[in-house]
């Protein structure tokens, strides 16, 4: 059961990272909330496209080799960016619900801890130790 939820999850990073990658004015531009984080940094947005491309392929070998360790290491990157959005959240004390805390909950912490979850329970399956 899990197996497909981490290439889904790889498959939705590998995606996010290869747009952020070809296009980062675009995906500045267009993904909502970017823009009030700081101006326009290519090398900065490219960074990050290579910490999502990182995850995807763990997700990806984790659910090939069965290797929850893998999953761990893939889901690593995402919950920490997740936390660390949380932590924006709490510190601009934002109680809105608009498109910035929608793409927040689904583009970001939905797939982190669902990742995480993925993984813990691929463990539980007693997958590759």
């Amino acid at each position: 059961m899990n197996h497909p939820v981490l290439l889904g999850l790889s498959a939705y990073f590998l995606i996010n990272a290869g747009f952020m990658w070809s296009a980062p004015i675009t995906w500045y531009d267009t993904v909502p909330g970017v823009a009030q984080t700081g101006p326009y940094n290519s090398h900065f947005i490219k960074d990050v496209a290579l910490a999502f491309l990182v995850s995807a392929l763990g997700l990806m070998a984790a659910a090939r080799l069965n290797d929850y360790r893998l999953a761990i290491f893939g889901a690593a990157w995402p919950c920490l960016h997740a936390v660390f959005h949380i932590w924006i959240w709490i510190a601009h004390r934002n109680t809105a619900v608009d498109a910035i805390a929608m793409t927040n909950l689904l583009g970001i912490q939905v797939p982190a801890w669902t990742a995480l979850v993925a993984a813990s329970q691929l463990k539980q399956e007693g997958a590759q130790a």
